[in-house]
């Protein structure tokens, strides 16, 4: 992996997936004894990012009851 003329890498998508990071969201970097870490900040609203990233995505026509139904199934 190269670095960029800007400092820039690109995190490895297994990577992203497996911590949960997504556009939007925090990291931070350390360096100790010559080691460069990376850690996801918490609480970095990578539960609001998720909701913007799929907000639209959506494509029914149903009302919020006729998901319901779905959903519980008959009783």
């Amino acid at each position: 992996m190269k670095v960029s003329t800007k400092g820039q890498v690109s995190i490895p998508i297994s990577i992203r997936q497996k911590l949960g990071i997504v556009p939007g969201c925090e990291v931070e970097f350390s360096e100790e004894k010559g080691h460069l870490y990376l850690r996801v900040v918490a609480n970095s609203g990578r539960g609001k990012a998720l909701v913007r990233q799929m907000t639209g995505q959506g494509n029914t026509r149903m009302s919020t009851d006729e998901i319901l139904a779905l959903t519980r199934g008959k009783r």
